[in-house]
């Protein structure tokens, strides 16, 4: 972009009584009058790819006109809190040439939207997006050549504005009254392009769709659901990994008030009730009645890092470019991570009818097509029987219980023919059930050379599996329960260049010699799968921290050190904005705080990201809270700025209660950290002061998933700042107060 980035500032002040205030902008009413010719074909080859029209090529599988004036946009993606109802409207909308309210979204049902697979990795605009603005532009140049027709003027004198395409003498043509039947049925032209210059929507703040409902009480949930004739499901769950039930006695449950039957396959045991309260009491009879053998050992968590090191592994080469070296210094270091939970706060939920010979769920999965799959398996059913639609949840990012839950309510359901069943996990359950973050060790050495430049980096990482999610019934515990049991799948590295426990092991910095070794383990002693940003976390967290490491090793200032070892353009771009921004070079140094800075782009493949924070410890109480942050992000281009610092803002406040707090607790056969309790996250009381976060905008480039790339480096900027502080640098997660009290030896 000729006169380099532009850079569009917003502010989140986080007040000291804890509640969070957030200045949204709105643009008033929006209008999208376009006198503009469409534009197809003509320019930025970057924007030249399809999304998911490679999955689904037809038109009105993402855009539907109807002849009553409706327009309708598909997507495969479901909206879990981070916007992307918002996002897409406004890409159709300015494609298509019509308001925002003039649209309606439908997202994530199966009878009714694109198989886009599961909304993860940050895809969600770059896939779905990109196939919606090549959609959206292909409908409105059809309806313009329509237009053209009828009217008998050349089509490139024709105009479109809200909806309706105008001819020079004034004629009007509804989009409603050109679109005819099987018109839009045709494969998608992946052509359109961005053009800046005329966005009227895009790149521009709105209001979110889904805010109004959750904050006014409507059915924002999936947990707000309440149809006719609807009735209660609560199940009772192992008491640890592998357990098997041995009896119940369920007669005294059946003839409690409101009990309408007890289901038990195998070991899966559940119960409905007509009432919530009166399911919930009937679990826990039916749970002191039932008696259960357990087989499970868990490794000893005070040595969970020796343990997943000493265990058989499948190595896998990343990265090898090692030339001949000379290094003069040599330093290592090992960082790790315990397990984590997703911890929503809302507990899983579900509703299912089965109703005849179909089966329909509504869920908070992040892939309603493989929950599908995975749901018609398990029953015998044939795919095309269930259908799963999106109804959110209360945030997730990852797999949590919702697809367990769903596969609970579809097995209660089926005992009920005809009733709807509300099934929702208890909180003890879902602590103790939910497949979590895998713990990780990650080793990493490097040799620099007389002028303090990195000439050798060699990195090892373990980790087990990041994907485990629906498709084969045997991922579903439910599955793995009933009588005929599922076997569970074996777990799979996901490969490069996106990668599991491997993702961001990649450093983005220029070392003449490198290598990456990926240890991936496949014993997995709990039960894991995917959480927000997978094996980046880690991997950033390590490797900038230890970027820390050598740049004092050096003598150099940080921010210095790493522009050294980069020549990424728009990487330096981030760095060099999140630290003017923050004013790095008058930063604070003193006994009790100290400012960290960390930078990554997410997967080496989609939003850059730099944050500079500053914390205080209390050396008495070993308590670290930040003060503020501030970041830079280079997301490419941008649809809804607003939407883009919701997402930075939330990473690096999950990343603050990740690092500082979070630890899954288990001894030798059970989970232990089964309430807010015993797994502590942040609190209000811990959210910094203010929080920066500014766009470095790249008008009319590729869209660049920006949901996850935040938490590593806020984790690395939270280290290096604790680091900074106290003078002692901690490398095992959670830098909790008693690591912190420990080094300070207090």
């Amino acid at each position: 972009m000729s006169g380099g980035p532009v850079i569009v500032s917003r502010r989140a002040v986080l007040a000291g009584s804890g509640a969070l205030l957030f200045s949204f902008s709105s643009l008033g009413p929006l209008r999208a009058q376009r006198a503009d010719e469409l534009q197809v074909g003509s320019a930025s080859a970057s924007m030249q790819f399809r999304g998911s029209l490679e999955k689904a090529p037809f038109l009105d599988s993402w855009i539907r006109v109807e002849a009553n004036g409706a327009i309708t946009v598909f997507t495969g993606k479901a909206e879990l809190g981070q916007g992307i109802k918002t996002a897409l409207l406004q890409i159709a909308a300015e494609k298509l040439d019509t308001s925002l309210d003039q649209l309606v979204i439908v997202t994530a049902d199966t009878a009714r939207t694109p198989d886009e697979g599961y909304t993860a990795g940050s895809h969600s605009v770059q896939d779905s997006g990109t196939a919606i603005m090549h959609a959206a532009t292909q409908v409105r140049q059809l309806l313009i050549e329509q237009a053209a027709t009828r009217s008998g003027v050349p089509a490139d004198q024709l105009r479109t504005e809200n909806a309706t395409v105008v001819a020079p003498d004034g004629r009007r043509f509804a989009y409603r009254d050109l679109v005819a039947d099987q018109m839009l049925h045709v494969e998608a032209a992946p052509e359109s392009s961005l053009y800046p210059n005329q966005f009227k929507i895009m790149q521009h703040s709105v209001p979110r769709v889904d805010i109004p409902a959750k904050v006014t009480g409507g059915e924002a949930y999936v947990q707000d659901l309440r149809p006719t004739g609807m009735v209660h499901g609560r199940v009772v769950r192992p008491p640890s990994y592998g357990a098997k039930l041995v009896s119940v006695d369920t007669a005294t449950v059946e003839t409690m008030p409101g009990v309408i039957k007890v289901v038990r396959d195998g070991s899966f045991l559940g119960v409905i009730a007509t009432g919530e309260f009166q399911a919930i009491e009937a679990m826990r009879a039916l749970a002191a009645a039932a008696r259960w053998e357990e087989t499970a050992q868990l490794p000893n968590s005070a040595a969970l890092p020796d343990f997943l090191m000493a265990q058989p592994s499948q190595d896998i080469t990343v990265l090898d470019a090692r030339q001949q070296g000379s290094e003069t210094k040599t330093l290592s270091a090992t960082y790790t991570r315990p397990y984590i939970a997703h911890g929503s706060i809302g507990p899983s939920c579900a509703l299912a009818l089965h109703d005849g010979d179909a089966l329909t769920i509504w869920t908070h999965s992040q892939g309603v097509y493989p929950l599908r799959n995975a749901i018609a398996e398990m029953l015998g059913m044939a795919k095309a029987q269930v259908r799963c639609i999106h109804a959110e949840g209360a945030g997730c990012y990852g797999q949590n219980g919702a697809d367990d839950a769903a596969a609970d309510a579809a097995l209660l359901a089926r005992a009920v023919p005809g009733q709807p069943v509300r099934l929702q996990w208890m909180r003890e359950q879902e602590h103790a059930t939910e497949p979590y973050g895998p713990a990780m060790v990650v080793k990493v050495n490097a040799g620099l050379d007389g002028s303090g430049r990195i000439i050798d980096w060699d990195y090892a990482v373990w980790s087990n599996t990041h994907a485990m999610r629906p498709g084969p019934a045997g991922t579903l515990i439910a599955a793995r329960s009933v009588a005929t049991a599922f076997p569970q799948p074996a777990p799979r590295p996901i490969p490069m260049p996106e990668g599991g426990g491997d993702r961001n092991s990649i450093p983005l910095y220029k070392f003449p010699n490198a290598r990456v070794i990926y240890h991936f383990l496949p014993n997995m002693p709990v039960r894991v799968s995917a959480l927000r940003a997978l094996g980046a976390h880690v991997n950033i967290f390590a490797i900038e921290s230890f970027m820390d490491e050598l740049a004092d090793a050096a003598g150099a200032d940080p921010v210095q050190f790493r522009l050294q070892h980069l020549d990424d353009p728009r990487a330096r771009d981030v760095i060099t904005s999140a630290a003017q921004r923050f004013g790095w070079s008058d930063r604070s140094r003193s006994g009790t705080r100290g400012c960290g800075f960390a930078f990554a782009r997410y997967k080496n493949l989609a939003a850059y990201c730099a944050i500079a924070c500053e914390v205080e410890v209390e050396r008495q109480s070993g308590r670290a809270r930040m003060l503020r942050a501030v970041a830079a992000v280079d997301a490419g281009q941008v649809v809804n700025p607003d939407g883009v610092v919701n997402q930075i803002e939330g990473a690096i406040l999950q990343s603050m209660s990740w690092t500082l707090f979070e630890n899954v607790a288990f001894d030798e056969r059970r989970i232990t950290s089964i309430d807010w309790a015993t797994y502590p996250i942040l609190r209000f009381s811990g959210v910094p002061d203010a929080v920066e976060v500014h766009i470095v905008q790249r008008s009319g480039q590729p869209f660049l998933g920006c949901g996850e790339a935040g938490q590593g480096p806020a984790a690395a900027a939270i280290g290096n700042a604790i680091a900074a502080a106290i003078g002692q640098r901690l490398r095992d997660l959670p830098l909790s107060r008693e690591r912190i009290k420990a080094v300070i030896g207090l």
